[in-house]
């Protein structure tokens, strides 16, 4: 997933003078079979900056020393909801690999009950990710206070109640394990309603957002060359459950493109490969892999980003698919995805003349959100937005107007507005307006919420950053890498 924080643009400089990260989505199909270089170049370099994400108490936990107790938060309960610990290891594989259908509707009874106890602030802040500066919960940030007029990341959270929080190394979120747990720790129990989702962008390979604290393992790319699904349901399992030992229970991958333009100058290794059907069998067995570890999936980023050129977050780029095409080419790993239950599915910054001519963005397009993801394909889970500081999603329309444009469009989730209070208060003027209306505002906090409640966001969550780089994940990144090399 391509991810752009703040206000600034790319290649505009943030704090300290420092380029504003970048990451994932990108491209467009023009002047196909010339060689970018410098586009490639560029995507590269953007790559590895980043990647493709009014109550004011802050709370903040100590990172524990070793043989000290786990770190828990407990997510203040709604009426709904009881307090239940976390599975773990044997017992998350169980519960969250095959559950019953009794299990789904009770908890699809239990997010209608939570929906029903909310307020219209409170369901506005539900449909944003955002990004919070610092390294614990209660750490005071200049960031924080120029974007969202509070100090520390605890207070955003209480001010905004976002539905989520998506975390970064730029944004002085990750530097060890049990920092990285005591501030997911901390982020939950600012969130004094609704039970708060943090996420990151780790895709293992080019995007590995906590590659210096989990155990590194091969990307999509080499994944899928070695042919075999069960590489990338282990990968994927092993990825999760470091994730969920950290208190991050939701992982913005897999990428379910299909790369097939080799100018392609962001996705490129990213993907599972070239061959439409061979990737649609990787991105399932990831999904599988997720949820055997109890994690929420995230396959991005529909309908397609792997036939581009141009690189998204410094354009609009254009892939002249037509329908024929898409189903062929762009579909199946999408749809094997929903197959397998993916949590969320994650839109592109893409004009598709064929799938929809009025020219907007994937993103901004209902035709391609709730015609062909919702209405074709069957997808009833989150859509959330690639990050909507993008230049891709920007063009066309203001931030305000991006992020009302998303929602009716068929998104849920709007990922990282560069001005959160800006887009914030424009979807709750256009509720209070009827232009969304307000059961559109109900369909999309029902699916997050029922998405909280699948991968056990209500309740309690036990982080251990012991289980990190465990002996068991080692072995299975080495063996891993073996057969990479093996195919290499």
């Amino acid at each position: 997933m391509s991810r752009f924080a703040g206000a600034t643009r790319p290649g505009e400089t943030g704090p300290k003078g420092a380029e504003r990260p970048l990451t994932g989505a990108s491209g467009a199909a023009a002047s196909r079979g010339r060689a970018r270089a410098g586009a490639v170049i560029l995507g590269v370099a953007v790559l590895l900056a980043t990647g493709c994400s009014a109550g004011f108490g802050s709370t903040e936990t100590t990172p524990r020393s070793p043989g000290s107790p786990s770190v828990s938060a407990r997510s203040s309960p709604t009426a709904s909801s009881s307090s239940v610990e976390e599975p773990t290891d044997a017992a998350a594989d169980s519960a969250t690999s095959g559950r019953s259908e009794s299990s789904k509707e009770a908890a699809s009874k239990s997010a209608r009950e939570a929906l029903a106890a909310m307020s219209l602030k409170d369901k506005v802040g539900q449909l944003f990710f955002a990004v919070v500066y610092g390294s614990h919960a209660g750490s005071s940030s200049k960031e924080n206070r120029a974007r969202y007029g509070v100090a520390t990341p605890a207070e955003v959270v209480a001010k905004y109640r976002p539905g989520g929080v998506i975390l970064f190394p730029w944004a002085g979120n990750v530097s060890d394990a049990r920092q990285v747990a005591a501030l997911t720790t901390g982020l939950r129990r600012a969130s004094r309603k609704t039970p708060l989702v943090i996420g990151v962008d780790q895709e293992n390979g080019t995007v590995s957002r906590l590659g210096s604290v989990i155990t590194k393992l091969p990307g999509a790319g080499a994944i899928g060359a070695t042919g075999d699904p069960a590489n990338a349901r282990d990968a994927a399992r092993v990825t999760g459950k470091e994730l969920r030992a950290l208190g991050i229970l939701l992982d913005f991958a897999p990428v379910a493109d299909v790369n097939v333009n080799p100018d392609n100058p962001v996705i490129g290794p990213r993907a599972y490969g070239s061959d439409p059907r061979k990737v649609a069998v990787m991105v399932g067995a990831a999904v599988d892999g997720f949820h055997a570890a109890g994690v929420a999936s995230v396959a991005k980023h529909f309908p397609g980003h792997g036939d581009t050129t141009v690189d998204s977050h410094t354009g609009l780029p254009v892939i002249n698919h037509s329908k024929a095409q898409w189903r062929r080419l762009d579909a199946p790993p999408f749809r094997e995805a929903i197959e397998h239950g993916v949590d969320a599915i994650m839109t592109a910054h893409v004009v598709m003349p064929e799938l929809d001519p009025s020219g907007d963005p994937a993103t901004l397009s209902r035709p391609i959100l709730t015609g062909l993801l919702r209405g074709e394909l069957g997808f009833d889970g989150v859509i959330t937005t690639d990050a909507l500081g993008m230049a891709g999603v920007r063009e066309k329309y203001g931030d305000a107007e991006v992020a009302v444009r998303a929602i009716l469009a068929g998104a849920d989730v709007l990922l990282m507005p560069p001005d959160l209070p800006k887009a914030y208060n424009a979807v709750l003027r256009a509720v209070e307006s009827g232009r969304i209306s307000a059961k559109r505002l109900d369909e999309s906090v029902l699916r997050i919420l029922r998405l909280k409640q699948a991968r056990g966001v209500f309740g309690t969550t036990r982080t251990d950053p012991r289980a990190v780089r465990s002996a068991e994940h080692l072995k299975i990144a080495k063996r891993l890498t073996g057969k990479v090399a093996a195919k290499s």
